[in-house]
């Protein structure tokens, strides 16, 4: 059946179905004995395979916010205008014309791009105008209760945006907010119940843990719509988008801090640790790259390329290379390692997804 494989993968290529589908359909057909694969390998059917590999490379992590370049001459225009009152009018002259191209672009025509440009100037708006509410407090105010304070001004203002707009990033945002909300208030808590100041470096661990604990929840929300969506075909893939963009580096991050920081204030990325905590911390990040593997999303291995090369750096840094080298071969790790998992994504995932039960993958996005 090697013209329906060219047939099928031709229309994935040409966009007409995507390659989750013909993997779909090739499950479909092969569950009732019709078997795919052609009986002998030739230079036509590896183009194929490579095209329809490269197809979905482009499907599997496609967050709808760029359509076309008519969003994004709209969106140049929305941000210059947005520029220009700002310096004009401040928070005051702004915020009605966001809400009003808001319901101009958003809600009538559904532009995509300029969506996410409006979510990010409201989101600029409530944090500059918060910032301004709370430093009228800020002698008297504690750090974390000035911390509190601020946040709690972002939920309902984008909470009002998503119910009214359906931007699948302001709901990203609320969940965000809210969890950096629940991290703040439980620091207090243990600051009050403990009698300790978190501030104190000997108490890092604790703060590094509990931001910890909330990323891995932004996490589990943002896995949450992933297996509600895993054709990734609704709106919920786009907010799990969006959510695994705050969770990655925060999880990685907190984690890094929470293992490697150490107690005379030196840290494995400014080259003065150990060996060994460099190399924990390549183990970590390739951990993190393989967890973006199973769940393909490319937000788990972009957040660690800073900490690769800050591995790197402090690996050659203590084996007594000279400045000019590590420098570039930090930036050729990093650089190899970026082209080799974006080239090579799809093989790779059918690799480790191959490895795992069919309990789990079925719940995950398929690897064509």
């Amino acid at each position: 059946m090697t013209e329906l494989n060219r047939a099928l993968a031709g229309a994935a290529e040409k966009g007409i179905i995507s390659a989750h589908q013909v993997s779909d359909l090739e499950a479909y057909l092969a569950d009732r004995g019709i078997i795919f694969g052609p009986t002998a390998p030739d230079a036509a059917a590896e183009r194929d395979d490579a095209a329809l590999d490269a197809r979905a490379a482009e499907d599997s992590e496609q967050p709808r916010f760029i359509r076309g370049f008519h969003d994004i001459l709209i969106t140049i225009g929305v941000v210059v205008v947005l520029i220009g009152l700002w310096g004009l009018g401040g928070p005051f002259l702004t915020l009605p014309v966001i809400l009003v191209l808001a319901e101009i672009l958003v809600r009538r025509q559904r532009l995509a791009l300029p969506s996410v440009a409006l979510t990010v100037a409201l989101v600029h708006w409530v944090g500059i105008t918060a910032l301004w509410f709370v430093s009228e407090h800020e002698d008297a105010w504690r750090p974390l209760v000035f911390v509190l304070a601020f946040l709690s001004a972002f939920p309902i203002p984008l909470g009002l945006f998503y119910w009214r707009y359906r931007v699948p990033l302001a709901l990203a945002g609320l969940m965000v907010s809210v969890a950096l909300i629940g991290v703040v208030a439980a620091l207090l808590a243990l600051e009050k119940s403990l009698g300790i100041d978190l501030a104190n470096e000997n108490h890092f661990m604790l703060l590094a843990l509990t931001v910890l604990v909330g990323a891995l929840g932004v996490f589990a929300v943002a896995m949450r719509y992933d297996v509600s969506d895993p054709q990734r075909v609704t709106t919920r893939s786009d907010t799990a988008f969006w959510l695994h963009l705050a969770a990655a580096p925060a999880l990685l991050y907190g984690l890094i801090a929470l293992v490697f920081l150490s107690s005379d204030g030196a840290t494995w990325w400014d080259g003065q640790a150990s060996l060994g905590q460099a190399a924990a911390a390549i183990l970590i990040v390739a951990l993190f790259m393989l967890v973006g593997l199973v769940i393909d999303r490319r937000a788990f291995v972009t957040s660690g390329l800073l900490s690769l090369g800050g591995a790197v750096w402090t690996m050659l840094n203590q084996t007594g290379a000279s400045l000019d080298n590590y420098v570039f071969v930090a930036f050729a790790v990093v650089g190899v390692t970026v082209l080799v998992i974006g080239i090579f994504w799809q093989k790779l995932r059918r690799i480790v997804v191959s490895l795992l039960p069919e309990t789990m993958t079925a719940r995950l996005h398929a690897a064509p």
